[in-house]
């Protein structure tokens, strides 16, 4: 594809201010890749619930308060599937990159290569990294320029629809299911199994040989998480959770996997633990709630607390690999990019089963 066939301004879904409307250009610039970077057009991209809180300014860092120091005008969005249309200079590693082919963004878009989390490859903690969150434009964009030497390679042959959510959403899932070091026929809770992160856990449960235990409320949720593959399904509004994985499981469950933002979910999820029990954490309720577990509870039970901050690109293309091969299937329903702000508002009330996927481009 020449350069006759790329535009030079587009439409991207801009905010302005923490907080702000969402409001959407039609004559942003379409960036021009620099050295070893590439250009992709965007054709879907997934809607994650951290897009909604940096919009809002709540998003939380390490310390628990919000994040401030956030590109703006911001365009956001990291869970898109593009389509390679141009290479910029000095391209270093080229295998298996042409044009034409299929690329994901990513949560994060560049990394140092040389810190001790690099070198150990987890450099999703790169001291020196920087994502499409808060610091470059994402993929609520019809084109973006990507760092080549970082760059998410993705099969001819996937389905791009599906593909998106699971390079945030999937692979946080993944990485919170290998985390809780499930063996197969254990018994593993997924707390928020009918959300976008959630439903995508308890398959990733079920791949692993787990016994699945829902936990959600809402209407259809309990049939829609049992068509997922769970053993169970428990309604938090109607039934006592603890009390049910308890009668469910004898000892109580062997793992928990909290994706709900919510702190009392995560200490409810501590009393389902047998003893020798991992709590695997990926929900970040807003503001900074402390985990309401007795420390005597932890000592004497022997449990475990892991967190989970998406994963490698290696860990990446495990959880692509398999919904590939059909053992994991994103539930999505697309959108036209335009309805962004209105996703929101249902984001916001909890109205979604699944993952929202907009369609940027044709």
């Amino acid at each position: 594809m020449n350069s006759l066939d790329i535009p030079q301004t587009q439409t991207v879904a801009l905010v302005h201010s923490l907080g702000g409307q969402v409001e959407f250009k039609t004559n942003y610039p379409v960036p021009v890749p620099g050295r070893n970077e590439v250009l992709a057009k965007v054709l879907y991209t997934g809607v994650c619930q951290s897009d909604l809180h940096t919009k809002a300014g709540t998003a939380a860092g390490p310390d628990g308060n919000p994040i401030t120091k956030i590109k703006l005008p911001h365009v956001g969005g990291h869970e898109g599937i593009g389509r390679v249309v141009a290479l910029g200079p000095d391209i270093t590693h080229a295998a298996g990159l042409k044009v034409g082919g299929l690329v994901g963004i990513r949560f994060a878009s560049r990394i140092c290569r040389r810190c001790d989390f690099c070198l150990a490859g987890t450099e999703q903690y790169c001291v020196a990294s920087t994502n499409h969150l808060h610091h470059e434009d994402g993929s609520f964009q019809q084109y973006i320029a990507l760092d080549a030497d970082y760059l998410t390679i993705l099969p001819d042959d996937v389905d791009p629809k599906v593909m998106g959510p699971v390079l945030c959403a999937g692979l946080t899932a993944y990485k919170a299911v290998l985390n809780a070091n499930v063996r197969p026929g254990n018994w593993l809770v997924v707390v928020g199994a009918g959300g976008g992160l959630g439903h995508l856990a308890v398959q990733y449960a079920r791949a692993q040989g787990a016994l699945v235990i829902g936990v959600d409320t809402g209407p259809g949720k309990g049939d829609f998480v049992r068509g997922l593959g769970a053993q169970e399904f428990i309604d938090f509004s109607s039934e006592d959770p603890i009390k049910r994985v308890q009668e469910i499981t004898g000892l109580g469950a062997h793992a928990a996997v909290v994706t709900a933002g919510s702190a009392k979910a995560f200490a409810h999820a501590c009393d389902m633990l047998r003893v020798g029990g991992t709590l695997s954490c990926v929900g970040i309720p807003p503001g900074r709630p402390s985990l309401e577990t007795p420390i005597c509870t932890i000592v004497i039970k022997g449990l475990k607390i892991t967190g989970n901050l998406v994963g490698s690109l290696k860990e990446c293309m495990e959880a692509v690999d398999l919904v590939r091969r059909g053992i994991v299937n994103p539930v999505v329903k697309v959108r036209p990019f335009k309805d962004l702000a209105q996703i929101y508002e249902e984001m916001e009330k909890g109205d979604i089963s699944g993952r929202i996927v907009l369609q940027i481009t044709e």
